[in-house]
């Protein structure tokens, strides 16, 4: 049967393997319970089904063993009466509803190997699936913590990324203000050396200046 087949497909489908293969695991998990559960209804109602048509196989075949038993007892009248010629008639729906007791016999052997197949599937698709359950819950509780795990790693590459980032920034800052510095002394000594020559040229015209007045004073006296 293809219910079987699938049921059998199932019960030997690996989680880890449809896992490493899946791009969402917990989809992929929630996906496969889902399958299995449904798959699990299927076989619970056709094992419901099969029983009912054993249930019916049974009461078809007493019937027909009783109405066999029946005929056998209105031929077994007749010829103790003589009567042959209503014997026969009666043997002949004897033989009838033997064979088909036979035929009904066979059905229920045949019915009854497959209700316990139905059954046996039922049951260890039924043990697959509390299993499944439990394993698939496990497994998306690791694929969450590695996920957790995996986003507090690049937080924290994250972090050391900008800490280095911020170091830089601090020295290059510094860089700047030492730089800053030494131009800022290097201006004012340049200031400070011409105010002294500045101040050095006024000394001279003043000096100058001296000497010229003094002689002219010596001219006119």
């Amino acid at each position: 049967m293809a219910l079987l087949d699938r049921v059998a497909t199932l019960i030997r489908a690996n989680l880890n393997d449809l896992i490493d293969r899946a791009e969402d695991p917990e989809k992929m998990l929630k996906q496969v319970i889902l399958d299995m559960q449904n798959q699990f209804m299927q076989v619970k109602t056709q094992v419901a089904i099969a029983i009912a048509d054993q249930h019916l196989l049974k009461k078809k075949l007493v019937e027909n063993e009783e109405a066999t038993a029946q005929w056998m007892r209105k031929a077994e009248f007749a010829i103790e009466k003589a009567q042959d010629d209503l014997a026969r008639p009666a043997l002949e729906r004897l033989v009838s509803h033997r064979q088909i007791s036979e035929g009904y016999r066979q059905q229920l052997d045949d019915q009854t190997i497959q209700v316990e197949n139905l059954k046996s599937a039922l049951l260890r698709l039924e043990q697959k699936l509390v299993e499944a359950q439990s394993r698939a819950e496990l497994l998306a509780q690791r694929h969450r913590r590695a996920r957790v795990a995996s986003k507090a790693a690049d937080a924290r590459a994250s972090a050391q990324s900008a800490a280095r980032a911020l170091t830089f920034e601090r020295m290059k800052d510094k860089v700047l203000t030492d730089e800053a510095v030494a131009l800022a002394k290097d201006e004012m000594a340049n200031e400070d050396l011409h105010e002294r020559l500045l101040a050095l040229g006024k000394q001279d015209e003043i000096e100058r200046l001296l000497e010229e007045i003094k002689a002219r004073k010596t001219r006119v006296a």
